[in-house]
């Protein structure tokens, strides 16, 4: 029982965290926050898209899809206890993120994004949440590794 509420808190502190950070830095942006640099800039993009803005033009339905998505992953890693018990920290930021990203859908009408590198080749804008999903992917990815190695090994 405390081991699970442990677990549980683990894994919400990480959602909040993720998600209140990367509110913050989206309503500094929505305030008129502006910096540039050599290689990155702090803008203000609102993505009616997904990544790289495809699907723009399905910008009304996105949200729904966005929150299908995120319903389906949570059921999921329900489901699958143990994978969700394995990476904790990395879902909840996952899903902190994908709940700030689709918070700004139903509140703003898209994402909102802010970052642009522009140093060597010009990239997306993207926001903290994209980062955080990144990190988080990279995480599980790391962790199975690991996992299976120490496996292999017993």
């Amino acid at each position: 029982m405390v081991k699970n509420l442990k677990a549980i808190s683990i894994f919400i502190v990480c959602f909040i965290f993720v998600f209140a950070f990367d509110q913050w830095v989206k309503i500094l942006t929505l305030q008129g926050f502006r910096w540039q640099s050599e290689y990155i800039d702090f803008t203000f993009a609102l993505n009616t898209g997904i990544a790289f803005s495809m699907f723009s033009f399905l910008e009304h339905y996105l949200k729904y899809f966005h929150l299908a998505f995120i319903l389906i992953l949570s059921v999921y890693l329900l489901w699958q206890r143990n994978f969700l018990k394995d990476h904790l920290i990395a879902f909840g930021m996952m899903l902190g993120a994908g709940c700030s990203n689709l918070f700004d859908r139903f509140i703003h009408g898209g994402v909102v994004d802010m970052f642009f590198w522009h140093k060597w080749f010009n990239f997306a804008i993207f926001n903290v949440a994209d980062v955080m999903i990144n990190i988080s992917v990279a995480l599980i990815l790391i962790q199975e590794i690991l996992i299976k190695k120490r496996r292999k090994n017993d």
